[in-house]
């Protein structure tokens, strides 16, 4: 074995030995202890996702959610600050929602899907910025002022049953509905407006498309359909 053969089987070697020590030590740090009340388990069982707080010197929480799967652990990146999460599991237990709250009146949406790692961001960018994107896209968002206060993006509750309770007959853990609702910050002219409330889109978790089935069309119109300046 020649000299450069042996070191660059070393390195090798240590690089292994890193790489497999990180992967077991992956987790939260331990300044973060888990709340067992805020646990989930996804509809196969074999992912449970654990949320966990740090208390900061000034009484104040940092959240972190981590997917446990197989003795893996996996960070659901972003961590947040002052609240914890909802998840959302698809029946398939292959797609997985955050509906985070961000402040008063105010909540986005992150979603993930499972790989060979376990989940992982499904979107680059958060997912209620997507229907947002979408919403902003369409002639409707054009009748109504913008938005700029309580920004409220919502998963509508239905994934058990794919959307039945809603009139769908969609295919099992295709879609997920989305709802938007957002406010005017009062000013010298008015209080505070409400402009947009429950508008609905569908996302399709195959297409990665956003559309709105016909079935929503009524909803729409009485969302938006409200006070104006």
């Amino acid at each position: 074995m020649t000299r450069a053969y042996f070191i660059s089987a070393i390195g090798l070697c240590l690089g292994c030995a890193v790489a497999t020590a990180s992967a077991q030590s992956a987790g939260p740090p331990a300044d973060y202890k888990i709340q067992p009340d805020y646990t989930d388990a996804s509809p196969d069982k074999k992912t449970t996702i654990e949320q966990y707080a740090k208390i900061l010197s000034d009484g104040n929480y940092t959240w972190q959610f981590w997917a446990r799967r197989e003795d893996a652990l996996t960070l659901l990146k972003p961590e947040q600050p002052d609240y914890r999460a909802g998840f959302r599991f698809t029946n398939d237990s292959q797609w997985l929602v955050r509906m985070q709250k961000t402040g008063s009146g105010e909540a986005s949406l992150y979603l993930y899907r499972l790989g060979p790692q376990g989940f992982v961001a499904a979107t680059r960018k958060p997912f209620d910025e997507l229907a947002w994107a979408y919403f902003y896209g369409r002639p409707a968002s054009r009748k109504i002022k913008k938005p700029d206060f309580h920004i409220d993006a919502e998963l509508v509750a239905g994934t058990d049953d794919n959307y039945r309770s809603l009139g769908g007959n969609w295919p099992d853990s295709r879609y997920l509905v989305i709802s938007l609702s957002g406010d005017l910050l009062p000013n010298r002219r008015h209080g505070q407006i409400r402009v947009i409330r429950d508008w609905r889109c569908r996302y399709d978790l195959q297409t990665g498309r956003f559309d709105i089935p016909s079935d929503f069309t009524e909803n729409n119109a009485k969302a938006i359909a409200l006070n104006s300046e």
